[in-house]
């Protein structure tokens, strides 16, 4: 469940980043979205595993 919010929140967080390029579905832009996604839920998974 953290990885499907942490996914969530990246894609948000990467339109705000990298702005507003590419192809766009449901009114977000994906490959910026994509991006944001790939780094937010890396970073969450980081630490989620350091604690087990």
């Amino acid at each position: 469940i953290a990885n499907i919010i942490a996914g969530l929140v990246g894609a948000s967080v990467g339109q705000s980043l990298f702005g507003v390029w590419g192809p766009t579905l449901a009114g977000m832009a994906l490959v910026p979205s994509i991006f944001g996604a790939v780094i937010v839920v890396a970073i969450v998974s980081f630490f989620l595993g350091k604690s087990r």
